[in-house]
């Protein structure tokens, strides 16, 4: 997983309430078991309407979603965040998200900063005013920035340390590998053992 210290990039301005992970991609297109491959299926029937943000000409490249409240409820899929971060996301910025979608993002590199409703709303009027006006997402000092606007925000420590470091669930399991392998050495041979491959028709001991 990439690693996430600070992110300056221009931004899209969704200017949207309440948006659940079936518009942020139709359940149609989460067939594939992929974590690849899904950023044209982002918001694939809002992209439909001509004129859409994500679509327009000076939002491309754009690397910072700004969303308004509410954003990724409904469903548990993951597809959602890989169709962000497939489309070029590293963070996205709402007043209040899903709790599950929340935390698919944090597991997956896809860093989900909560702002006050006002802060968003000037991330809106900046971002709109000129789209080559950069937003920084700070999650070493905890701050976004944009413009003279300089926001704090909160993340869990646990997710801020494997975000900072580049680690994923299983990548960080495996930094206490030693540990692990200590341990089990350690075991009555008794207990039930995990063995990464079994021959058929064999029981392991």
């Amino acid at each position: 997983m990439e690693k996430f210290t600070v992110h300056t990039g221009t931004a899209v301005p969704l200017r949207r309430t309440d948006v659940d992970t079936d518009q942020i991609i139709p359940a149609r297109f989460c067939a594939s078991t992929r974590r690849t491959g899904h950023a044209d299926a982002l918001f694939a029937d809002w992209r439909a309407e001509p004129g859409f943000v994500l679509d327009r000409p000076e939002r491309e490249g754009a690397s910072v979603l700004v969303a308004g409240r509410d954003f990724g409820t409904g469903s548990s899929r993951e597809y959602a965040v890989w169709a962000l971060k497939d489309h070029g996301f590293r963070a996205v910025i709402a007043p209040r998200y899903g709790d599950i979608f929340r935390g698919n993002a944090l597991v997956n590199g896809l860093l989900a900063v909560v702002l006050p409703a006002r802060a968003v709303e000037r991330l809106w009027e900046l971002t709109e005013a000129d789209a080559r006006t950069e937003v920084t997402v700070d999650l070493e000092s905890r701050e976004v920035r944009c413009a003279g606007l300089a926001e704090p925000f909160d993340v869990e420590e646990d997710a801020r340390r494997r975000l900072l470091g580049g680690l994923d669930q299983i990548a960080d399991t495996l930094r206490f590998e030693a540990d692990i392998a200590r341990y089990e050495a350690g075991r009555r041979p008794a207990l039930p053992v995990t063995r990464g491959s079994v021959t058929p028709g064999v029981v392991a001991p």
